[in-house]
């Protein structure tokens, strides 16, 4: 019982690796090489104690307390490759640690799913599983903006191509090289990287963050001097459909052709005083049935 506790013990808690003499500072490529070497030391030593954990899980009960420790300290040792398959999604501007909790979920389902006796490595094995798992996450909860289908699928090539090319020339690549290398146009590529920032829509009265701006519904939007009459064209059309047709006629040559009463008289044959009687008898009848007034 005294070894299988000391299998379970987390990776973070082994005795520490001898420390050696420390190599002259004028040797500074020796440094790299070292950090490479512990590296590598650590992800060996990551490695064989998940190999002894599975094998130990296999041989409990779950849901009894000891699985369930196994299990922890098999999530533990393994959370490196889910910061390692995060950190593939840093462009996508959500938070890391958001993302890192997708990953942890898709790395539980694969520790539950593994057979050690199939003999495939457990990082080979669980690493497609942690990635779908944050795809899915940016496909189903993230993205607020449809994008099509094809545009998306463009975008992932677009991304891909420009890590192989920042690796290849030691710096971010072109548009032009981009586009060269997955033989599309230069257009197509602007057009996808815009539709990878696409995740969410941006409130228009949201204040732009850093500079202190306005929104933009206040640097893009303007008064329009005639929006406060669309209240007043309505209830005056309400209005004027109430009044007999003649009193409609004379008020639209009035107001809206813009005639004089004697003008109004003289095309519809009346004296120019009936026509002033019938404008009156016209306004009292609309102040009567105004009902903001009233």
């Amino acid at each position: 019982m005294d070894d299988e506790v000391e299998l379970t013990v987390p990776a973070s808690t082994a005795p520490p690796v001898p420390s050696q003499e420390p190599a002259p500072r004028t040797e500074s490529t020796e440094q790299p090489a070292a950090a490479e070497r512990g590296r590598g030391t650590r992800g060996a030593d990551t490695r064989a104690l998940t190999q002894v954990l599975f094998g130990q899980l296999k041989r409990l009960q779950p849901g009894t307390p000891e699985h369930d420790r196994v299990r922890g300290a098999l999530i533990e040792a393994n959370l490196p490759l889910v910061r390692y398959a995060a950190a593939r999604f840093r462009s996508r501007n959500e938070p890391m640690e958001d993302v890192v909790q997708v990953g942890t979920i898709g790395l539980i389902n694969a520790i539950d799913r593994f057979d050690p006796d199939r003999g495939v490595q457990f990082p080979t094995f669980a690493m497609p599983t942690v990635v779908g798992e944050i795809k899915r996450y940016f496909r189903d909860n993230v993205r607020t903006v449809h994008v099509p289908r094809r545009l998306h699928e463009l975008w992932v090539q677009v991304n891909t191509a420009t890590e192989d090319l920042t690796t290849a020339f030691g710096r971010s690549p072109t548009t032009s090289e981009i586009a060269e290398r997955l033989r599309i146009s230069e257009e197509e590529v602007l057009t996808c990287i815009e539709a990878g920032r696409s995740y969410h829509a941006t409130s228009l009265e949201a204040a732009q963050e850093g500079d202190g701006m306005p929104g933009l519904l206040d640097r893009l939007g303007y008064e329009d001097p005639a929006l406060d009459g669309v209240e007043h064209r309505d209830l005056v059309r309400h209005l004027l459909v109430q009044l007999p047709e003649r009193e409609q006629r004379i008020l639209l040559l009035r107001y809206y052709n813009n005639l004089t009463q004697s003008q109004i008289s003289a095309e519809l044959g009346v004296s120019q005083m009936h026509v002033s009687r019938l404008l009156a008898r016209s306004f009292q009848r609309l102040r009567s049935a105004n009902r903001i007034e009233a």
